[in-house]
């Protein structure tokens, strides 16, 4: 089938490379709570013949969608699971009480791409859906989903983008796990923020990074070396959304395999040691359904519209209560403290960095840039935390204070966002406005994995613990 346009469709064009032999095999891949790429390798007759050929699930009552078409069978507890791969009761996915039975992933052709990193390769991203055919509202694509939904019917659209930071080791990932990522050496050895010298050991890995994703579709923007030693930030241009996180998603899955591929490791956690940490600014924007710039209007003041003031009223007043799904993990707040180049307070400011939630632009670019999330951000997460936060602000009318004008890093009448993963599920579990807007089985699923993620850190005995008290103690 070919699009409206009269163009091939993606499953055309994958068709046609598979006959011409460059492509062998198709990645279908869901993404998982930590916003990780879980997936299976299919034949390219199998995918276009049983994976992405959409059926009725009516058709065959009681039969899986995989079985009948329009999808591919994957354990349901891929969406319930912690970084370890752990799962157990909690979630709203209770896996051991159904027996680890299958949901049906189904292929999203609008991702479809060949990642020139693995040769012979398509990969395409999909939404999990249950044996009747309904979604799975706790997968972090429905959860985005879903907010778009509601901004649609206010006839409005989400544009964002996201901009990565990761550090560049020299140890390949398998000598840094063997010396427990201890006494790594970093790609560059001081401070290169804006620097064009002393790149020579990063730029090789950072270059055949941007030029692959160009390769794939990603449009880049800018790349630059960051603060810490061995720093990397690559920015690549804004779009709907959904299409946004799902670009995210496959550049950081990507770039973890490049590499690889090199010999060198690359990670994206917030906080890695003392120094400066991963940030993943979420640059977010609506506009009209005829692609008017709603939250621009130049006889304000300040240039902002009254609907733009209301949604970033909403960010300050739900920013504590959904702080769990832009920081998600212990170390998220590690990075989030007093004395970092990381927000602290909630606040908002006019091009003011030392906000959690900075205004930039004009026009149809007058948007917001969330500054809370880190490098370990699930993308469709976050993004749907600001976009529910600014409906809120929308429906409710909330009024905008001013904005604040000096370091509000150091301002202690700043209200705190939440400083530990413990106190975000608190806030979180107890928060009627995310009850509201994401639903009880939603709070529920993700304060699970919070409190997944707080077990393990709290048994687990720290190199910090043993320096501390091997001795002296």
């Amino acid at each position: 089938m070919s699009t409206s346009q009269g163009r091939p469709s993606p499953y055309e064009r994958l068709r046609a490379d598979a006959e011409a032999g460059r492509v062998e095999e198709v990645i279908v891949a869901v993404p998982d709570l930590q916003g990780r790429l879980q997936g299976t390798r299919l034949s390219v007759p199998y995918f276009l013949d049983e994976a992405a050929s959409p059926k009725d699930p009516t058709e065959s009552a009681g039969s899986h969608p995989a079985e009948s078409g329009g999808g591919f069978g994957a354990c349901v507890y891929l969406l319930a699971s912690d970084v370890e791969m752990d799962t157990g009761p909690g979630y709203a996915i209770d896996a051991w009480n159904i027996g680890f039975g299958d949901f049906s992933l189904r292929p999203d052709p609008a991702t479809l791409r060949t990642p020139p990193w693995d040769e012979g390769t398509a990969l395409v991203l999909a939404d999990a859906v249950w044996p009747g055919g309904e979604p799975v509202e706790v997968a972090p694509r429905q959860l985005l989903r879903t907010q778009l939904d509601r901004l649609a019917t206010d006839g409005l659209r989400a544009y964002s983008g996201t901009e990565l930071e990761f550090l560049v080791f020299r140890e390949s990932y398998r000598e840094a796990w063997n010396r427990r990522y201890n006494g790594l050496e970093t790609a560059t050895s001081y401070n290169v923020d804006y620097s064009l010298q002393g790149l020579a050991e990063i730029e090789p890995v950072a270059r055949r990074i941007r030029r692959e994703m160009v390769r794939a579709g990603l449009s880049m923007e800018t790349a630059r070396a960051e603060c810490h030693p061995g720093q990397y930030e690559i920015v690549f241009r804004y779009d709907e959304a959904m299409t946004t996180c799902d670009n995210h998603v496959f550049f950081k899955n990507g770039a973890k395999e490049i590499a690889a591929q090199e010999g060198v490791a690359l990670t994206f956690m917030p906080k890695f040691d003392e120094g400066e940490g991963n940030s993943c600014h979420i640059h977010l924007s609506l506009r009209g359904a005829d692609d008017s710039a709603v939250l621009a209007d130049p006889d304000a003041d300040g240039g902002m519209s009254e609907l733009m003031r209301h949604f970033v009223a909403g960010q300050l007043a739900c920013l504590a209560d959904f702080a769990l799904l832009m920081a998600p993990n212990v170390n998220s707040y590690k990075r989030l403290q007093p004395g970092g180049f990381a927000p602290t307070g909630i606040t908002w400011g006019r091009d003011n960095r030392t906000c959690p939630v900075r205004v930039v632009g004009s026009g149809h670019s007058l948007r917001i840039e969330h500054r809370v999330p880190g490098g370990d951000a699930n993308p469709y997460t976050a993004t749907a935390a600001a976009v529910a936060a600014g409906l809120y602000g929308i429906e409710n009318r909330l009024p905008l204070p001013e904005p604040h004008t000096a370091n509000a890093l150091a301002d202690p009448s700043v209200p705190r966002l939440p400083s530990t993963l413990t106190e975000a599920l608190h806030r979180w579990e107890n928060s009627e406005i995310a009850a509201k807007v994401f639903g009880e089985a939603v709070v529920g699923h993700y304060a699970q994995a919070a409190r997944a993620e707080l077990a393990a850190f709290e048994s687990a005995v720290t190199d910090w613990e043993r320096v501390r008290g091997f001795e002296r103690l």
